[in-house]
């Protein structure tokens, strides 16, 4: 039994550890950003409402394209 459970963690942080990996090696995405500090989203080209910067202060794009390119990934 203490096979398995050792085993398992030993899964668990193989898991863990690519994870970490592919989050370190994803490209860093800078934000498009005019002189009077507004934001526009990287996709569409619309302005990112200053609410959604506050929120995710790494935000590049609006709600929307997020959205979209996170059910591309998914």
């Amino acid at each position: 039994m203490t096979d398995q459970f050792d085993r398992a963690s030993e899964l668990e942080q193989e898991h863990r550890d690519r994870a970490l990996a592919a989050q370190r090696n994803r490209p860093i995405e800078a934000p498009d950003e005019d002189a009077n500090g507004v934001r526009y989203c990287l996709d569409c080209g619309d302005i990112i409402p200053k609410q959604r910067i506050e929120y995710v202060p790494t935000a590049v794009r609006c709600v929307s394209c997020q959205n979209k390119k996170e059910r591309q990934r998914g």
